[in-house]
């Protein structure tokens, strides 16, 4: 029997139709009155966890599900210890660097050496500064980060964009993307070395399903 843990949010949808493409069914999950975190698809052959997109690798890594389906971006904050399969192809957007429109930064070069950026993807925000050689403050915000530069407490931010309009709504631009992210299929590594309950199969029914739904 093999559990995928399902994220949370933008994501769920578009997973559970390409979990539907390999014969498993757990659309119960976009029922808004069910409260439920835990179900078998309709055949009874497989269960899903309905977990938040930063707590998927962790379900993958510690063995309480053998696949997971998570934004590449986690995987790049956290680096969990699990298989990186299949880029799935959807959830796209980008990992930005965002000033005040009315600021004089237009580049990220431009930003003042020690200057503070506020961001929930902390570990990418500071690698990423690190590879220009320019010291910075970051600043965790886990909320909406765009209210660093609003109020002055940061010249910039680090956070996800997808279409922009977050940031034109709150008069901010961006001045650099640091990479592009989408879904991934992960699994737990030992299970998929061991092709336990026929795991490799499942991963090449889904590397077949994401090629025909793209």
């Amino acid at each position: 029997m093999i559990t995928v843990a399902l994220p949370k949010g933008g994501l769920l949808e578009d997973s559970i139709r390409l979990s539907q493409a390999i014969g498993l069914d757990f659309s119960a999950f976009l029922d808004s009155s069910n409260r439920q975190l835990e179900i078998w698809d309709t055949t009874h052959t497989a269960k899903a966890l309905l977990v938040r997109n930063y707590d998927v690798p962790v379900y993958v890594e510690y063995g309480q599900a053998q696949l997971g389906i998570v934004g590449y971006d986690i995987l790049r904050e956290k680096r969990p210890q699990v298989a990186h399969l299949v880029d799935l192809q959807f959830g796209r957007c980008r990992m930005s660097v965002a000033v005040k429109a009315t600021s004089s930064y237009r580049t990220v070069l431009e930003l003042p050496p020690h200057c503070r950026v506020a961001s929930k993807f902390v570990q990418c925000a500071s690698d990423y500064f690190k590879s220009l050689d320019l010291p910075v403050e970051i600043i965790p915000l886990y909320g909406s980060v765009e209210l660093g530069p609003i109020t002055g407490m940061s010249e910039a931010i680090v956070d996800l964009v997808a279409t922009g309009r977050t940031l034109k709504d709150n008069n901010l631009v961006e001045i650099a993307q640091l990479f592009e992210t989408t879904a991934r299929l992960i699994a737990h590594p030992l299970s998929y070395r061991l092709n336990r309950d026929g795991l490799q199969d499942r991963i090449e029914q889904i590397r077949t399903a994401t090629l025909a739904l793209v």
